[in-house]
């Protein structure tokens, strides 16, 4: 029974009342009070333990009710309206909204809680920003940047693409290639695999013969140029560019009389020969006997050195542009320290597989350059790798480089440096940067050539095993690559560390 209480109104006496009133009044409350209090029936308290009727909630456990409560009451605001781009500065904190279901399952992007899917041919054109499909991978040893580039590669052929790589210098592109029923051409001493980088690409359906001869004989001077100018560590002189033309033009000629294709020997045959040189060359020739030395010596690795037997005969293989993938193992080279004999195979096998892509009927294409930072102190191969990113577009190839480091893109030459611009300019070519866990040493160079914020900085260098920094076209996405389980061991490099 609840307990039932007694109470009297606070005394009211006018300001205009005299003691005596006032004094009355003051009585007249005490007697009430006092006949209120007698009013309460005293109860005795409760023997024992037990809750203490006295102390029971005067309020519910919901708080005071009514309008005047100060608990359990709805705020109601008025309804305000905002762009996405206000919102998306009043709430920074926001997610990333993806890029979209459409393209190749990367994995999962871990701020968003979704998934993550991307394909430089889907976004090309439809991202703002995004101005052309080509990719730099880069990340320290044992971050998963491999499994990434061989899982792209993989995912690519199942949406239809071709894969190219047209330097394996370790081995590794082998079996993703014959799980996928491509093709491999392994190229080293004592191999029987033949590739000759003179070999006349297929002409595209629709070019005219004429032009098309012209612009053979470009590739073919460009290739000789190359292969000179990586041997001999320096520019080419004008006299020697001229030898190289007139004894290509001479080559040629003579092959098309024969019906068989030119081979490397028969340039530096001529090379060699100061009397023909000197007899074919007209009025010059005489200079260009003296200048057509050094490139002789020059090419003479390739034919009697340590090169022989590889790119100096016919092609033993075909290319099949209708492959889903090809690749070049060169694990036979580069194993000394000296990257010379590496990059001049590199130089040949890329050359001779640029006869598909030159096609524009091949349709799109990836072309992926692994273990690129042995290649960038080069600048012959830097030519021909900028030639092929600012062709990309109107190749359809989406082009990929993977890096240890970004400062691997520093050591191609000293400030100022053409070689340092080609490697910076590669750099600027991609839209998509996918950067891994970097050394502390690193960060700041990384930072640097990708324009890190510092919150992305911090979150590279904090960066666990699969998981990177996406930033497509000024977007950022933190994403942890999954794999399939047959993935998994199929892109196994550590076998050989595992007991």
């Amino acid at each position: 029974m609840p307990r039932i209480r007694a109470t009297a109104s606070r005394l009211f006496v006018p300001h205009q009342a005299d003691r005596a009133q006032v004094r009355a009044s003051r009585e007249q409350f005490a007697a009430a009070r006092s006949k209120a209090r007698g009013a309460v029936p005293s109860r005795p308290r409760p023997s024992g333990k037990g809750a203490d009727p006295e102390l029971r909630a005067v309020y519910p456990a919901a708080g005071r009710p009514g309008p005047a409560s100060a608990r359990g009451g709805r705020l109601k605001l008025p309804a305000h309206r905002m762009t996405t781009a206000t919102a998306a500065g009043a709430y920074p904190f926001l997610a990333e909204g993806g890029l979209g279901a459409e393209g190749l399952y990367i994995g999962r992007d871990v701020h968003a809680e979704a998934a993550f899917c991307y394909d430089p041919f889907v976004l090309y054109g439809r991202l703002e920003g995004f101005t052309n499909p080509n990719i730099l991978l880069a990340g320290v040893i044992g971050m998963g940047k491999s499994a990434l580039a061989k899982s792209l590669a993989l995912r690519a052929v199942a949406h239809g693409y071709r894969v190219y790589v047209p330097c394996d210098p370790k081995g590794e592109w082998t079996a993703v290639s014959s799980t996928l029923g491509g093709r491999t051409i392994a190229v080293g001493p004592g191999l029987p695999g033949r590739l000759n980088p003179l070999d006349a690409p297929a002409r595209p359906h629709g070019a005219d013969e004429g032009d098309w001869a012209g612009e053979v004989r470009k590739r073919r001077l460009l290739l000789l140029a190359s292969l000179a100018r990586t041997v001999l560590k320096r520019d080419l002189r004008p006299m020697e560019h001229t030898a190289l033309d007139v004894a290509l033009d001479q080559v040629v000629a003579h092959t098309a009389r024969t019906g068989r294709t030119p081979v490397l020997g028969d340039i530096a045959a001529v090379l060699a020969d100061p009397d023909y040189l000197a007899r074919v060359a007209g009025p010059t020739g005489g200079h260009l006997a003296g200048a057509a030395q050094d490139l002789a010596h020059a090419l003479r690795r390739l034919i009697a050195g340590d090169l022989a037997g590889m790119f100096d005969a016919p092609s033993t293989v075909v290319f099949d542009p209708a492959a889903p993938m090809l690749t070049i193992d060169l694990s036979r080279l580069g194993g000394s320290g000296d990257d010379t004999a590496l990059v001049l195979a590199m130089t040949c096998a890329s050359a001779w597989m640029e006869s598909a892509l030159a096609d524009p009927a091949g349709g799109r294409r990836w072309v992926i350059y692994d273990e690129a930072w042995r290649v960038m102190r080069h600048v012959a191969l830097l030519e021909r790798m900028q030639s092929q990113w600012k062709l990309s577009r109107g190749l359809g190839i989406a082009n990929m480089m993977v890096v240890h480091r970004l400062s691997d893109l520093l050591t191609a030459g000293d400030a100022g440096s053409r070689s340092r611009a080609l490697a910076e300019g590669l750099l600027t070519d991609c839209s998509t940067r996918i950067v891994y866990r970097q050394e502390p040493d690193q960060l700041t160079a990384a930072a640097s050539l990708l324009g890190l914020t510092g919150v992305e900085t911090q979150a590279v260098g904090a960066l666990v095993k699969g998981r990177g920094l996406w930033k497509v076209a000024g977007r950022s996405f933190i994403t942890q690559h999954l794999l399939h389980p047959t993935e998994r061991d199929l892109f196994d490099t550590d076998a050989r560390m595992q007991a």
